[in-house]
C-alpha cells in the first residue's frame, strides 16, 4: 500500500523497499517491529514528536534500542527544554497514529533532527505512515527526503 510517505519519496526518486508485517495493537515497540522485519533493532529507527519551549513541536528520528535523550536535543534545537508530545496530541498535529509515525508527509512539515547513528548502516528501517508497513532505505536518502539536521540524540535505554 503507496502512503504519503512513500509518495514523497517517489517524487524524490529515492528507493526504498515496503515491508508489511503483521501488528497487535498491544505491542507497538520498535523492537518488536525490528524483529518482525528481519533487521537490528539500531537499523529500525522510531519517530517521536517533541515539545521545545522556544521553537515548538519537533520531530526526533533515533533507533528503536535507544531512548531520547532531551537535553541533547534541546541542545541541538537551541532550546531551553524540550518535551515529548502527550500521546493525544501526535495524531492532530501530525495525521499519523502511534506505531506509524514518520517524519514524512505528517500534517504539517516540522523539523527533523536524527540521531547521529543513523549514518553507521547502509539501511535504515522507518515507519511508512501506517501501522504495519516499514520502509527501508539509505540513510543519506532519509536525511535529504526529511532535511533532517544530525547529532547525538540518543543514549542507551535504562
Amino acid at each position: 500500500m503507496k502512503t504519503n510517505a512513500a509518495r514523497i519519496l517517489d517524487e524524490l526518486g529515492i528507493r526504498y523497499e515496503l515491508r508489511e508485517y503483521e501488528f497487535d495493537e498491544r505491542d507497538l515497540s520498535a523492537e518488536t517491529v525490528a524483529a518482525k522485519v528481519g533487521l537490528a533493532p539500531e537499523q529500525v529507527f522510531k519517530t517521536l514528536v517533541v515539545r521545545g519551549d522556544r521553537h515548538g513541536i519537533c520531530m526526533a528520528v533515533l533507533p528503536s534500542s535507544a531512548e531520547l535523550d532531551l537535553k541533547a536535543l534541546a541542545r541541538l534545537t537551541t532550546d531551553r527544554s524540550a518535551a515529548t508530545v502527550p500521546l493525544k496530541e501526535v495524531q492532530p498535529l501530525t495525521g499519523y497514529v502511534r506505531g506509524g509515525v514518520t517524519a514524512l508527509g505528517a500534517k504539517k512539515r516540522f523539523p527533523v533532527f536524527a540521531d547521529e547513528s543513523i549514518r553507521r548502516f547502509d539501511v535504515i528501517s522507518v515507519s511508512s505512515g501506517t501501522r504495519g508497513t516499514q520502509m527501508l532505505l539509505h540513510p543519506a536518502d532519509y536525511l535529504r527526503a526529511t532535511a533532517a539536521q544530525v547529532g547525538p540524540i540518543a543514549r542507551p535505554k535504562g
